[in-house]
């Protein structure tokens, strides 16, 4: 056993450090969770009652004839309308938060974050970073159903990687094993597709439509500032299971990601209402 603890610390923490005994630290973590909850959704009421009828195309295709005798016909499928999608990812989080400061969950959060672990976080994170992705296709110019299904399932997946990832390293340092970080390349992997696609989306759409000029500014700042964010979290959980400085308090690391949540949804919602939701 001694053996292993040596080897787990090589790695970041060691067996002793995963738990966290600071008990007046664990109980803070519930008026952060509230804070954190109502400032979501303060933003959600405030994105749904200011924005207007702004709504972007879903689009569908379906053969006319065999493969390569003609071509698909594209038609919209559906509108969707921003305001509201942008709410429902602020409530998400909202939601979230609170019900781990509720008297009913927040004793089951408070003794996972104890083991080095919050199982509900990477949940919330597929749904609500699943949507903001099909956002951030929408107002790039991905319009087809599929594509915008493909990009909220990859963003799913790599944020369920995450929690396999957070997983695994409790497992295996408990264990005394050396940690195994194949599922967080699997989900940085998964996660850097869509990106990549809407970049070249981006780059695409003074080609592909006729009169519509450069890009918009505030398209390009808006994917610029959103893959630095969403990129943070991936170092965060990199720091904080490697036990760098500060994040050898797991506790840091969990207040880590919830500020990372809150200005990342706000910087999208913002952006995109600053621009194109405004009443």
């Amino acid at each position: 056993m001694a053996a292993g603890t040596a080897d787990s610390r090589h790695h970041g923490l060691d067996e002793r450090e995963i738990i966290t005994r600071d008990d007046a630290a664990l109980d803070r973590l519930r008026p952060y969770n509230v804070f954190m909850g109502l400032a979501h959704l303060i933003q959600a009421i405030a994105v749904l009652v200011l924005s207007n009828d702004f709504a972007l195309p879903v689009t569908t295709s379906a053969p006319t004839d065999a493969p390569g005798v003609a071509d698909p016909v594209f038609e919209i499928w559906f509108r969707l309308a921003i305001g509201p999608a942008v709410g429902v990812f602020f409530l998400i989080s909202a939601v979230n938060h609170l019900l781990m400061a509720s008297p009913w969950l927040f004793p089951w959060y408070r003794t996972n974050l104890q083991r080095g672990i919050h199982y509900t976080r990477w949940y919330e994170y597929a749904f609500s970073a699943g949507l903001m992705i099909v956002l951030i296709g929408l107002i790039t110019a991905i319009s087809d159903y599929r594509a915008l299904a493909g990009l909220f399932g990859l963003t799913a997946a790599m944020n369920l990687f995450g929690f396999m990832q957070e997983r695994h390293t409790i497992d295996r340092r408990l264990a005394g094993k050396n940690v195994n970080w194949s599922a967080f390349w699997f989900g940085t992997w998964a996660g850097l597709i869509p990106w990549i696609l809407i970049f070249m989306t981006i780059l695409n759409v003074p080609r592909q439509f006729e009169g519509v000029g450069e890009v918009p500014t505030f398209v390009w700042f808006i994917f610029a500032s959103l893959f630095l964010f969403f990129s943070s979290f991936a170092v965060n959980q990199l720091l904080q299971y490697h036990g760098v400085g500060r994040w050898r308090d797991y506790l840091f690391g969990e207040k880590v990601y919830m500020w990372l949540s809150l200005v990342a949804k706000g910087a999208l919602a913002w952006q995109i209402f600053g621009n194109t939701l405004a009443g």
